[in-house]
């Protein structure tokens, strides 16, 4: 069975199946998302507007038996930083479209009547458009139980909620699991595309699937066995992460001076423990909730989990870092109860956790909450985001916006896209991945965090600017290469510690495709993603003087290190020259 490129046309709501292209077949996920954007998508466009696309492509592996390799890739041009974007997911989607040839399905144009929302339903060789009036102002988890019932279970759901129909900045892509709860697709405001095109949901059918052919099973398996290993026996992806969870991370950050707090005003939260990793695997513990499962399916790492409230009754699932920082210490919140009942909220609604928690930090400086009011800040999404309201429209524009339209000088964005919980001024090379990376303040694009603090891959001391400009270009060439594969990023601490991991990634790629690629083909596939990227961001006005970081970071002391962004425009810009 080939691989098909299935194409979407919403003006007409039409369809095609078509071959792939000779310079696509050897991409996948983030490679073959950016590089369709860039070849397609006019830079100067609205990114609401007709001439955007969205484009999805399981990774290399996606669909196969390799650890770790469920992840989606959705590419399209960001509402939110105007640049191109690349968000990938778990769940069950990449799998899907893999084991049913689909290369890649790009969604373009906008409907002639505009008043109906539509469900796309993907089945082999064939693309049902679908009118949902039953669902249109109704959530994620409703929209999925719908679509269980009415498929017996069979498919892959990729929904959004009231926030995406509005076209919020701030709204996400949910994704069903192996467990039946959401995943997201989140930052960059793709939610809001997928409502401009008038998609409430896509669902992908598994009756009819293949499952993928490997051209040299044996040497897929051996290879598969070693990289398994590898990531099994790293002490961050085959004991931390799935003990606590991505959450591990609050101790940790804390006590290396790099927790943002209270709006990016200090590196530390005096509650850290509240809402640690470990506070956390012991509520779950005792409240009968499940410490340790997988995203997608063949996860070994398994780092998600599912928190119980005090009754033992279901709270939340996936239940991370980053948005139990946004919430927490971001916020001055200590109730890790309330942040997991903030975040259930969140994937109903279908909200980017990074994107609302910065924006309502920010809404304490514009006199709207108070540091530490979760049941205002719970009150603001699920009344005035969820309903559309003016301030709830404000709110869902992103923290950028909300700054300009409140006059506020300490605005932490990058391409006006949120800056995750790494501080930039305390772990610098995170920092330059923020500056640099096409995608708008990202912590995923190049996570330094591994060897400015976890001492994975060596170490470069955090608080010095010395060698982060190196360390944060080979991480992202390497990120967006492993974006393509289909792998979860924390692949990386394993490939960075193990000599063995990347040889049997490569050779699993090999073994699937019957090809003999070298792992400096990897790196240079990796090069030529983020040179695309660069490219379409600077034909969309991107250029230069948009790799900066806030300024307010560059006087601004941050305690307890009392640490500044110190690093020039020229040593910035020197990124870029590979």
């Amino acid at each position: 069975m080939s691989d098909l490129i299935y194409r979407v046309n919403m003006s007409n709501l039409s369809f095609s199946i078509e071959e792939v292209p000779a310079g696509w077949m050897g991409l996948g996920g983030r490679g073959l998302t950016s590089t369709i954007v860039a070849s397609e998508v006019d830079p100067e466009c609205h990114p609401l507007g007709p001439n955007n696309k969205m484009v999805f492509a399981p990774g290399l592996l996606s669909g196969t038996s390799a650890s770790n390799s469920g992840r989606n890739s959705l590419g399209a041009k960001s509402p939110l930083t105007g640049g191109i974007k690349e968000s990938n997911v778990g769940g069950t989607s990449a799998g899907i479209f893999s084991k049913l040839g689909v290369k890649a399905l790009i969604i373009e144009g906008i409907p002639q009547d505009t008043s109906s929302f539509y469900q796309l339903h993907i089945t082999k060789d064939n693309v049902e458009f679908i009118k949902v009036p039953e669902l249109v102002g109704k959530n994620n988890y409703f929209v999925l139980d719908a679509m269980l019932a009415k498929y017996d279970k069979k498919v892959a759901v990729m929904s959004i909620g009231r926030p995406g129909e509005m076209c919020m900045l701030t709204s996400n892509i949910s994704v069903k699991d192996p467990k039946g709860k959401l995943r997201s697709h989140g930052r960059g405001g793709l939610g809001a595309v997928m409502g401009s095109k008038k998609i409430k949901c896509i669902t992908v059918d598994a009756a009819d699937y293949k499952e993928v052919t490997i051209a040299d099973p044996e040497k897929f398996k051996a290879a598969s066995k070693i990289f398994t290993k590898a990531l099994q026996e790293n002490p961050i992806s085959g004991e931390g992460l799935p003990a606590f969870g991505t959450n591990v991370l609050v101790n940790i950050i804390n006590e290396a001076g790099g927790l943002p707090t209270r709006n990016f005003r200090s590196g530390t939260f005096e509650f850290a423990e509240n809402i640690c990793g470990e506070t956390m695997a012991e509520n779950i513990k005792a409240r009968g909730g499940d410490t340790t499962h997988g995203c997608h399916a063949g996860c070994v790492i398994q780092c998600s989990q599912t928190y119980n409230d005090k009754d033992g009754k279901y709270l939340t699932s996936g239940f991370e870092y980053e948005m139990i920082w946004a919430f927490g210490a971001n916020l001055g919140i200590k109730d890790l109860d309330l942040i997991a009942k903030i975040d259930a909220l969140m994937d109903d609604l279908g909200l980017d956790a990074i994107e609302t928690g910065v924006t309502l930090g920010l809404a304490v400086d514009a006199g709207i909450l108070e540091y530490g009011d979760g049941e205002r800040a719970y009150k603001l999404i699920a009344e005035d985001i969820a309903n559309g309201t003016p301030l709830g429209r404000i709110i869902g524009s992103g923290a950028g916006n909300l700054g300009k339209l409140y006059g506020l000088v300490r605005v932490p964005v990058v391409k006006n896209q949120s800056i995750p919980a790494y501080e930039p001024r305390a772990i610098k090379g995170q920092g330059v991945t923020y500056v640099t990376t096409p995608m708008g303040a990202d912590h995923t694009a190049g996570y330094a965090v591994a060897t400015n603090i976890l001492n994975s891959g060596g170490y470069v001391d955090p608080l010095k600017k010395e060698g982060q400009v190196e360390l944060s270009r080979n991480l992202q060439i390497a990120s967006a290469a492993v974006d393509s594969t289909g792998m979860c990023i924390f692949v990386a601490f394993p490939a960075l510690d193990d000599p063995a991991c990347l040889p049997a990634l490569i050779d699993m790629i090999n073994a699937r495709f019957g090809i003999a690629i070298t792992a400096d083909d990897v790196m240079n596939l990796g090069k030529n993603i983020l040179k695309t990227e660069h490219a379409f961001n600077l034909k969309a006005g991107l250029g230069n003087a948009s790799d900066r970081i806030p300024e307010f970071m560059k006087y601004e002391k941050l305690p307890p290190h009392n640490v500044v962004w110190d690093f020039t425009n020229e040593e910035i810009d020197e990124f870029w020259n590979f």
